[in-house]
Order: structure tokens, then C-alpha cells, then sequence
């Protein structure tokens, strides 16, 4: 028999211990730990308290590394403070660059759409590194921070081919990208055209894209007509819990984190401090993420044995105090885990039993660990030249006289005043006076000559901003670029 796969195991916080206690009874009663060794480890609440504001210990981190798969319960972020949400420092630390998660309608869980006949089944796909997740935030003058939003086409690329490569494993014939390509033209630009660009390489799966506010309204009122759902980070992860609200809540939602070297398999919802130690919560979400890291390590006839008694137990009408027919006594978080195992074997009666292999696949093993940091990359034959430059100005005169002293400051460079905006909107040369205004504006400098881009690199443009910090705050530079020809920056509004 192959070495038992190593998993780095945190209970988490709150309730955590007490639902992974139960799915690890299942677990061991299915024969997993014939083929899975759980490695403990220390992150969460306890070390948060202890002055450590990553959340997590050196030696929980090298166990980490040295698994290749974490399992864990909910874990607390300290309110306030410097400490990071530990869920995303790990997603980002081992770019675990893909959310999968599962949203379907269960026996027993009652909602609008069940009671209506609406079958809801389909997957969403969340970009789990990049967009304002970065937590790159900056407070730039007296009344105005900003959080920068970084979307990379290597990024893009990743978690489309995520996407549609698990669409193809698990025979969906339609992935859906959802985005804000209609506003944010580069950012969401970039993620909608290299969708485009990976669907090519899959001309067996139906693709198309829709903005995200109609996405939200379509799976409201039609979830049945989605399969899969690829989005950007902080969209997808609004619509990964508006998702869980069709199905029942975060309960039921399963959670995996995909990276190359390192993938995270969590339950999603809080830690529920206000029940904790009670021994009444529900182990569903935690057991369904644990039946994905079964199926990611080969345990697919496992996972398929486990997932038919936990259908089978919900059928049934067993529940926890959280859901199910209130006219029937609810059991604890352990009582549950008993009545699956007592349904071990078995499958449901009315709905839809999953087909179980009759082998697992070939065992989980681990890519060679990198020396160093992985550079990735997706365009490497663009040509490109400075155009000129942005710079960020924190002041309170009004735009008019703003661009009469800039004017001065850029008359014996190359450069020529173009565009004023604040909060993104153009104030200068045309605008109206009816946009209010704070203080912080964006000025724009660009090549007096077009025909001259080329001739200049950035220190022309790092000279006039000498100038202009001579004279005014400056709280952020952007060299403008042309990318093949193409400006690599956006117009302001109303420009």
C-alpha cells in the first residue's frame, strides 16, 4: 500500500474544533486514515493572542510546506488592529490561486428554490490572489485612502484554466466569466479577454460572460441556468456567499483553495463563538470541503461512499438545530456524524446518489518544491514606450488655479498638461462645476509631440515630478506607457 498522504490539520477556532472532531469520526470510520496521515497544527485565535499578527506558527508554516494540503476549521481574524485575516494570508502566501466552490440543493435543506422545484447545481471559480485582496492600502491625504487593485494576465490565466480544466473533469458543457469589463476596462479588461483567449483552448465547452450586477440579479431569479462561474476576487467572493444563501447558507457550502504546490480545504463560515462548546453546529460545510480533498489526493471511491450517507442521513431528516423541520428534534454535531456513519454504505433513496468508482485514481503526489520564488509570466513580446506620467497631488485650491501653476512647472519639458480628474472624474480643461470635489487630484502629463514617444524614457518625466514636489504634496507617481502601440492607461470620467 502507498504511504498514507500527509495533511496539515487546524481545528481553527470557535466551533472549529467540535465540527472537525465530527468529520474526522466519519472519516476514520470510512477507512481515510487508512490512506491519510493529519499532521496538527497551531494557526488561528490562539496565536493571534499571543502577539503573532500573521496567525500562524513557523512550525504550522513548515508542516504546511512539507504536506502540501491543509484541512481546516473556521478560524477568527482579530477585529481592529494589524493582524490579517489568516484564510487569505494562506490563500496568498502559497497562491492557492483558485476558490472551487460547489453550491447544490440538498435533501432536507429547505429553500425558496427547493420548495419551487428549481434545481440548483453549479460551481463558482473565484480568482483567489490578486484584485484589491492585495490589502495594498494607503491613506493619501486628510480625507482620502485608496486601496490598489493589481490584476495580472498570468493571474487571469491561472484560474481560467482552472476553471474550464475542471468544467472538462467533471462534464459541464457551459463556463460563464462574470466582470465589470464595462467600467473598469483594464482591470476586469483583462480578466474578461484572457478568458476569451483560454476558452480557445477548450472548443468543446460553451462560453460566454456577463456583467456582474446582472449575474447576481440571474442567479436570484434563474441559479438553474449556470454551470460554472469564473470571477475576480472580491466579486467572486460576494457571489460565492450570495450563492450559499440559495442553497441553504454557509453551512452547506464546501470550499477548496487550488494552488500548484499547496491547496486549502476549508469550511467557509464563522467560527460562531456564541454556540461554541455546546456541541450543536453543523459539520456539513467541513465534511463536504473534506470530500473535496479526498477526491484532490485519489479517495474518489471514499469520498463517494461518504457522500451518499451524508445525502442519505439528510434525507432522512436528521439535522441540527440550523436547518431542517422544526417539528423534529434536532441533534448535536456529533449525534450527526454518527448517523452518517450508521448510513455508510448506503445511498439516497429520492435524490440523485453519486456514482461510486470502483477504484480510487492514482495516489496524491507532490510537485518538486521550488528554490526559488516562481516567476510567472504571460506576454513576453510586447514593446513598449513612456508616454508620460501621473502624479497624484494632494492639495485645496481649486482646479482652475491648480493647472495655472502646473502649466508653469511643465512649460520647459517635454511635457504638456492634459487632463485634471478627481475621484476619477475630469475636472480640467472641461468639467463642471457642479462635480464636488476633495483634495487629492490625479494630473496628467503627457508628450507634447506623439511622434516623439520612443525618444524618452521615465527620467524625463521623474524630473518634471522634482518640480512639482518643489512646490506641492505629492502622494503617487504612475509613468504612463504605450504597450504596442496601445495606451496602457485609462481616461478619466467624462473625458
Amino acid at each position: 500500500m502507498a504511504a498514507p498522504v500527509r495533511v496539515a490539520l487546524a481545528p481553527g477556532d470557535g466551533i472549529g474544533p467540535e465540527i472537525t472532531d465530527a468529520v474526522l469520526a466519519v472519516f476514520e470510520a470510512a477507512g481515510v486514515v487508512r490512506h491519510v496521515e493529519f499532521v496538527p497544527v497551531e494557526m488561528g485565535r490562539a496565536v493571534f493572542e499571543r502577539g503573532d499578527s500573521r496567525g500562524v506558527t513557523d512550525e504550522a508554516l513548515a508542516a504546511v510546506e512539507d504536506c502540501g494540503i491543509v484541512f481546516k476549521g473556521p478560524m477568527e481574524t482579530p477585529k481592529g488592529g494589524g493582524g490579517k485575516s489568516i484564510n487569505v494570508t494562506l490563500r496568498k502566501l502559497y497562491c492557492a490561486y483558485a476558490n472551487i466552490r460547489h453550491f447544490r440543493a440538498l435533501p432536507g435543506v429547505e429553500t425558496v428554490f427547493s420548495r419551487a422545484g428549481v434545481p440548483v447545481n453549479f460551481y463558482v471559480v473565484r480568482e483567489n490572489v490578486e484584485d484589491t485582496y492585495g490589502g495594498i492600502e494607503h491613506r493619501l491625504t486628510n480625507d482620502v485612502i485608496e486601496c490598489k487593485r493589481l490584476v495580472s494576465a498570468p493571474g487571469c490565466d491561472q484560474v481560467h484554466r482552472a476553471a474550464f480544466e475542471l468544467a472538462r473533469r467533471l462534464g459541464l458543457s457551459r463556463v460563464t466569466c462574470g466582470h465589470k469589463a464595462n467600467i473598469m476596462k483594464m482591470t476586469d479588461g483583462l480578466f474578461l479577454e484572457r478568458f476569451h483567449a483560454t476558452a480557445a483552448d477548450y472548443p468543446g465547452i460553451r462560453h460566454e460572460d456577463v456583467i456582474i450586477d446582472a449575474l447576481c440579479m440571474n442567479l436570484v431569479l434563474r441559479p438553474h441556468t449556470y454551470e460554472l462561474v469564473v470571477l475576480p476576487n472580491l466579486q467572486g467572493d460576494i457571489v460565492s456567499d450570495l450563492a450559499a444563501g440559495l442553497v441553504g447558507g454557509l453551512g452547506f457550502a464546501p470550499s477548496a483553495n487550488i494552488g500548484q504546490h499547496v491547496s486549502i480545504f476549508e469550511a467557509v463560515h464563522g467560527s460562531a463563538p456564541d454556540i461554541a462548546g455546546k456541541g450543536v453546529a453543523n459539520p456539513t460545510s467541513l465534511l463536504l470541503s473534506g470530500l473535496m480533498m479526498l477526491r484532490h489526493v485519489g479517495l474518489v471511491r471514499i469520498a463517494a461512499t461518504v457522500e451518499n450517507a451524508l445525502l442519505a442521513t439528510l434525507e432522512d431528516g436528521v439535522r441540527t438545530a440550523d436547518f431542517g423541520d422544526p417539528a423534529r428534534e434536532p441533534v448535536g454535531t456529533m449525534p450527526f456524524a454518527r448517523e452518517i456513519v450508521s448510513r455508510l454504505g448506503r445511498a439516497p433513496r429520492a435524490a440523485p446518489a453519486v456514482p461510486v468508482p470502483e477504484r480510487d485514481t492514482a495516489p496524491f503526489t507532490r510537485p518538486e518544491r521550488p528554490r526559488i520564488n516562481t516567476l510567472i509570466r504571460t506576454f513576453t513580446q510586447v514593446v513598449s514606450h513612456h508616454a508620460g506620467c501621473d502624479v497624484y497631488i494632494e492639495t485645496t485650491i481649486s482646479p482652475a488655479e491648480l493647472a495655472a501653476h502646473l502649466e508653469r512647472l511643465c512649460e520647459h519639458s517635454p511635457f504638456t498638461l492634459t487632463m485634471m480628474s478627481n475621484r476619477g472624474t475630469q475636472v480640467w480643461p472641461s468639467g463642471s462645476v457642479f462635480t464636488e470635489v476633495v483634495d487629492y487630484y490625479r494630473v496628467r502629463f503627457e508628450l507634447r509631440n506623439p511622434a516623439e514617444i520612443g525618444r524618452y524614457g521615465q527620467s524625463a518625466a521623474i524630473a518634471l515630478l522634482g518640480r512639482i514636489a518643489e512646490k506641492f504634496p505629492v502622494t503617487d507617481f504612475q509613468p504612463l506607457k504605450v504597450y504596442d502601440g496601445k495606451p496602457g492607461f485609462s481616461l478619466a470620467q467624462g473625458q
